[in-house]
This record gives C-alpha cells, sequence and structure tokens, in this order.
C-alpha cells in the first residue's frame, strides 16, 4: 500500500467508527485498526527493532485499555504510544524525546501541506486500466446523472417525487465534520514531516559531548562559572542540612492539629518534589558543557554529587512520611500521585549523578526522565487504582466512608459488597453507568458493559 492509500483507508474507518459516536471503545477499534496497518507497512522494522516492538505492544495494551476503561490516563496512553510509535517507525535516527514537539509542529503544518498533492498523491499518468475505468464508467456518468436530476427535478413533480421524495437520515454536518477532522488527522499520522533543521539539531542530543553539544555561551566565562557554581551549590548544601534538620522534625516529632494535618503534610510534601526538581535543574545548568568536566572542576563535581545525595535523603524522608501518613489514613489519588512523583524524582536524582559521574550531556538526563515518564503514563492506564485504593482502604480499616468510596472510579463491585456487608444505603447517583447505558453502541465504555451482566 502507498501512502495516500493508507490515509485514505484510515479516514474511512474513521467515519466508520466516529460518526454519530463518542468516544468509547470505538477508539480502541480505531487504534487496533492503525497498529495493524503499522505492522503491515513495518514488519520487518518490528522484527529488527526491540524499541518499535516494546512501543508496538504498549500500543496494543493501551488500545485495550481504553476500550475498557475510556478515561484520561488510558486516552493519554493510547496517544502517547501511537505517536512514540509512529516516530521510531518513520525516524528511527533521531531522539525520542523530539516526537512530542514534531507531532505538534507536524499537525499545525497539516492545514497547509495538505494541498500539495504531490508530497502524498503518486504523480503519474492515468495509465491503469482500473483506475480509467472507475473514471470513465462510474465516475464521469454519476456526475452527469445527478446535475440534470437536478435540473429535471425542478420541472417535474414525479421525477421530484421519485428522486426527492424521501429523506435520508443523515446528519450532514456531522458526517462532514467526523470526514474532515478523519481525514485531517490521518493526514498528519501517515504523512509525517520532519523539518530539515532537526537532523542539524540532531547532533545536539547525543549522550556524549561532541563539537554541536559542547559549545560554551556562558558571559561570565567557563572560570567564573565554574566558581560560581562552586560557591552556589556549597551554599545549597548547607541550606539543605538546616531544611533536612527542620524538615525531619516537623514530620516526625511536631504535634500536628488533626484537621492541618492532611493540609500540612501535602504542602510540605510538594515543597520537597519542587526543591527536588530545582536540584536537578541546578545539575543541569551547571554540568551543560563538556568544560565543566574537567580536572579544575573536581570541586564542583564534588559539591553536585553531595548536593543530590543529600536530595536523596530528603526524598527518603518524604517517602517515608507518607506512608506512615497512608498507613493512618488510607490510601487517595493524590497520595498515590505523592509517591509516583517521588519515584520519578528519584530516578530524575539518579541519574543526574550519573550524569556527572559519567561526563554525559543534558539530553542523556532528559531522554531517561522522558522514557520513565512515559512509563508512569502506562501504569497509571493499565492499572484500575480506584479498585486497588479501596481494596486496601476496606481491608484496614482507614478511608472507608461511604462517599468517598462512592467517589472512586471503577470500584462498584467491592464498593457494593462492602454497603451491602455493613448495611449501608447507597444514594449516590453513578452517572457514568447512566450515560453508558445511553451511549451508542460504538461510544460504550467496557467496564460498564461488564459490570451490567
Amino acid at each position: 500500500m502507498k501512502k495516500h492509500q493508507f490515509i485514505l483507508a484510515s479516514t474511512i474507518a474513521f467515519i466508520v467508527l466516529f460518526y454519530n459516536q463518542w468516544l468509547g471503545y470505538n477508539l480502541g477499534l480505531y487504534g487496533l485498526f492503525l497498529l495493524g496497518l503499522l505492522v503491515y507497512q513495518h514488519a520487518t522494522t518490528f522484527l529488527k527493532d526491540k524499541v518499535a516492538l516494546i512501543l508496538g505492544l504498549c500500543s496494543l495494551c493501551s488500545c485495550f485499555s481504553f476500550a475498557y476503561y475510556g478515561d484520561f490516563f488510558s486516552f493519554l496512553a493510547l496517544f502517547s504510544s501511537f505517536v512514540l510509535l509512529q516516530f521510531r517507525l518513520e525516524k528511527p535516527n533521531l531522539t525520542i524525546i523530539l516526537a512530542f514537539p514534531l507531532a505538534i509542529l507536524n499537525a499545525v503544518a497539516s492545514s497547509i501541506r495538505v494541498f500539495f498533492f504531490q508530497s502524498y498523491v503518486p504523480q503519474q499518468n492515468i495509465k491503469e486500466n482500473w483506475l480509467k475505468k472507475t473514471i470513465a464508467f462510474l465516475i464521469i456518468p454519476m456526475v452527469f446523472l445527478s446535475l440534470f436530476v437536478w435540473v429535471y427535478a425542478n420541472g417535474s413533480t414525479l421525477i421530484t417525487d421519485l428522486f426527492m421524495g424521501y429523506e435520508l437520515d443523515i446528519n450532514f454536518y456531522q458526517l462532514l465534520f467526523v470526514s474532515v477532522f478523519g481525514f485531517y488527522f490521518s493526514f498528519s499520522y501517515w504523512n509525517f514531516w520532519i523539518p530539515d533543521a532537526v537532523y542539524h539539531f540532531q547532533n545536539r542530543l547525543e549522550d556524549d559531548f561532541n563539537a554541536a553539544s559542547n559549545g560554551n555561551n556562558s558571559f561570565l566565562g567557563i572560570d567564573f562559572e565554574r566558581k560560581s557554581g562552586e560557591i552556589s551549590l556549597f551554599l545549597l548544601n548547607a541550606l539543605i542540612l538546616i531544611f533536612i534538620a527542620s524538615y525531619t522534625y516537623e514530620q516526625f516529632f511536631q504535634t500536628t492539629i488533626s484537621g492541618n494535618l492532611s493540609a500540612e503534610i501535602h504542602e510540605r510534601i510538594n515543597s520537597v518534589i519542587v526543591s527536588m526538581i530545582m536540584a536537578i535543574a541546578v545539575v543541569l545548568i551547571f554540568f551543560r558543557t563538556i568544560d565543566s568536566f574537567q580536572k579544575e572542576g573536581n570541586r564542583l563535581r564534588i559539591l553536585a554529587q553531595t548536593w543530590i545525595v543529600l536530595n536523596m535523603c530528603l526524598l527518603f524522608t518524604a517517602f517515608l512520611k507518607n506512608t506512615e501518613y497512608v498507613s493512618e489514613f488510607g490510601f487517595t489519588y493524590k497520595r498515590l500521585g505523592v509517591f509516583a512523583f517521588l519515584i520519578l524524582v528519584f530516578f530524575g536524582l539518579w541519574y543526574s549523578f550519573q550524569k556527572i559521574k559519567n561526563k554525559k550531556t543534558n539530553a542523556y538526563l532528559f531522554k531517561r526522565i522522558f522514557w520513565y515518564g512515559f512509563a508512569t503514563i502506562l501504569v497509571c492506564s493499565f492499572v484500575n487504582w480506584g479498585n486497588l485504593i479501596t481494596k486496601y482502604n476496606i481491608a484496614v480499616g482507614k478511608g472507608v466512608e461511604p462517599e468517598y468510596l462512592a467517589n472512586l472510579h471503577f470500584n462498584h463491585t467491592l464498593r457494593e459488597a462492602y454497603f451491602e456487608e455493613n448495611n449501608i444505603e447507597n444514594v449516590w447517583v453513578d452517572y457514568q453507568i447512566k450515560d453508558n447505558e445511553k451511549a451508542p453502541f460504538l461510544s460504550k465504555i467496557l467496564y460498564y458493559q461488564f459490570l451490567a451482566e
């Protein structure tokens, strides 16, 4: 199949699945259809490229995840997986962190590029017999027939009744919108465009320093910048030691009014997360060129590594406090989110340490954080966290207020069993179930379908 055929097939599938529908498992089906076309087009690449194969499996799982849950994280996982998969298959030599910026640029540029037909329509004379026959025997006669039926219908009541005396149950404006949007998406996805400047910029995004990635644009000069880094990191190390002592005392020894406990703990943990993100930023600033790794920069490297280790100690303290908080009050989405952010920040700090130790570029750190962020999105979409929270809280007898359990997602079976066991009347209206019952066939969510059965 050629590029224009993929665009046409994807557009038709989009119209069939989304006309007169909302988002439901039709999006999962459309993802499976796209994945099938990608496998057909790049079968040998999937066998040779392990990254492409893993991204393909992630795309497959995200299709089923969205069809089953239909929530924001499963949509984000599906969208991210297919963007990364197409980028990897089309441009395997480019750095993966460019995938989303280029996807956005490509989508914007498609509004103009769609009119450059030579980029996706074969430029050749009409030589194929089937195409000649289609145009000569079907399209041209039908165009003339339609025009003259319209003319004659204005002058004859019988012809009007014969050809126009009925109405098609078609929402023309919705069909037009779905067709245009489907074509626009298909064109953007299959006719992926990369500006030439990106290939030159790619040299700056290698893991190891080279001539392109080693530009020093410091207005202070390398010696003054190195000395500035040493002074800054020395002061920051002293400050973080004071903060760790203060934070540990407030979190584990100071008495807190129970009514303010939740707000204070989250405020303190948020401050810790922000400070550690800023710590990674400090490393990126002072170690962005190879000059920072010369012999004269040994003191700077030691101070920076000490700074990272102290931030890890602070992270461990915040992790312990959130664990204590969960054991005392049970799980919530926010407390799970805190664990996720702390784990992500830990990997950020770990690879910041490795960057300094192994003399790597900033791109090295960005790429690792990017992949861990993508993995986090996948985990959030594949796991039924609402059900997990409900199961844990019921088991420990914490965080089992009826209204709270009723507001968690995808926990209906456990929640109803708990309400029945404790003689709790379920007075909360579940709008998701009601909306799913009213939704068109392809717009339904499989979780609620299986729940109804």
